[in-house]
């Protein structure tokens, strides 16, 4: 069971907030979906949004009352009151917390045999401290804690210490409804490595958690159903040739290209999606048989109309950006991708970072990465905007512009040279 109420201080709707492009509520689910002892996921709320990504995530939904919703409520009022609401009974509670972005499975699946093998009747998540602690006392002077202040051992020669992560919690059942609290009886400690004991606490938090996500976590397969991206800096090196007339060419990847065409042979829709208004990015989708949308100021708008024209789950797209302006497409997909050299803050909010740079093959990386199942290959579709190009200009936002939208091009353009 994962408790996440709406009512975050430090953070507002901190459950939400992602991570490697995934919010903090669904990597607590997955994590404790990837353990093979867990039966059912149930996340508690009180909270419209997070009842939502639980159900996008694959975990049940547990109503709390308001009564047990406020600052003070304790997580164990909520633990309770969702077994209560049960039909089934369960020998053993995980009690997990989103705050933990990094739990490993494998270390709640040792927790729970030991509870189930008797070792223990509670075990919890917990990373070796060798911290000297202090207390300040009445008169501000300061205390040791735990330790004698006038001996200082060596590490290897101090007693262990534990600092409890709060990741994860396993307990016997019947103990935790008869004691209230998730210490009771015999506990044990499931010792963590330092990197999956991070909590996130305040925005200073997230923004480590964010960064240390974007170096480590690596993606082998992108299992999506489709793939957006954006133009200049993703299809480009995000510069241009500008002659003395002050007309601009841009420079393209040719591998890009053979990644694209497999996706399209294999029927998986792609789409460019731009703010640029320059031709050049309709010629280019044009050459490779996608969809293309420029000229685009509110992305995330058109982004989520071409989906739902398109009949696709949000949660298997994935959009390519490199700057600021991708982060609101970033929120409505849940592929968020960024090539290598992406703005910092797009890096931090992506799922995946690349390992090539926009223009640099960056394209063909994400297009290899996302796998088509061998009967698809060879399966070449036909144009998809070409009945919805005046819903999406319908839907666009009054900006005082009007948007360029076409299809892939049912005949041949000559090559204007803009793409070089």
């Amino acid at each position: 069971m994962i408790p996440a109420r709406g009512g975050s201080k430090g953070i507002p709707l901190k459950n939400l907030q992602k991570v490697a492009g995934v919010s903090l509520l669904a990597r607590a689910v997955r994590a404790a979906q990837a353990s093979p002892s867990i039966d059912r996921v149930i996340v508690s709320t009180d909270h419209d949004g997070i009842a939502a990504e639980a159900q996008r995530a694959g975990a049940e939904v547990s109503r709390r009352p308001a009564a047990i919703a406020g600052d003070t409520a304790t997580s164990e009022s909520a633990l309770i009151h969702t077994l209560s609401t049960l039909d089934d009974d369960f020998d053993i509670t995980v009690f997990m917390q989103c705050t933990s972005p990094f739990i490993d499975s494998a270390s709640i699946e040792n927790a729970v045999r030991t509870v189930r093998d008797d070792d223990a009747d509670v075990v919890f998540s917990a990373v070796e401290d060798h911290s000297f602690l202090w207390r300040l006392d009445d008169d501000d002077t300061a205390v040791a804690v735990g330790h004698e202040a006038s001996y200082r051992p060596r590490r290897q020669d101090r007693a262990q210490h534990f600092n409890e992560t709060g990741a994860f919690y396993v307990m016997r059942t019947a103990g935790l409804i008869e004691h209230e609290h998730r210490f009771f009886g015999r506990i044990g400690i499931e010792e963590v490595p330092p990197e999956h004991a991070r909590e996130i606490d305040d925005m200073s938090d997230l923004s480590l958690v964010r960064a240390i996500a974007s170096t480590q976590e690596t993606a082998q397969v992108i299992d999506v159903d489709a793939l957006v991206t954006d133009f200049d800096g993703v299809h480009t090196d995000d510069g241009a040739y500008v002659d003395e007339e002050g007309n601009e060419q841009v420079r393209i990847h040719r591998g890009d290209g053979m990644g694209v065409s497999r996706l399209v042979k294999a029927g998986v829709p792609v789409m460019i999606l731009s703010k640029e208004r320059n031709p050049v990015v309709t010629r280019r989708a044009e050459k490779l048989h996608v969809d293309v949308a420029q000229g685009i100021d509110n992305k995330a708008h058109i982004l989520s109309a071409w989906m739902e024209t398109n009949g696709l789950d949000p949660a298997r797209v994935a959009y390519v950006g490199n700057d600021i302006n991708d982060l609101e497409a970033f929120d409505v997909v849940g592929w968020p991708i960024a090539v290598a050299d992406a703005h910092p803050k797009v890096i931090a909010a992506a799922r995946v970072v690349l390992d090539r740079p926009g223009g640099r093959g960056a394209v063909r990386e994400v297009c290899d990465l996302i796998p088509i199942p061998a009967e698809a290959a060879g399966h070449l579709p036909g144009p998809t905007l070409t009945s919805v190009s005046a819903t999406f200009t319908d839907r666009q936002p009054s900006t005082g512009q009007q948007p360029l939208l076409t299809t892939h091009a049912a005949t041949p353009r000559a090559n204007r040279k803009q793409v070089s």
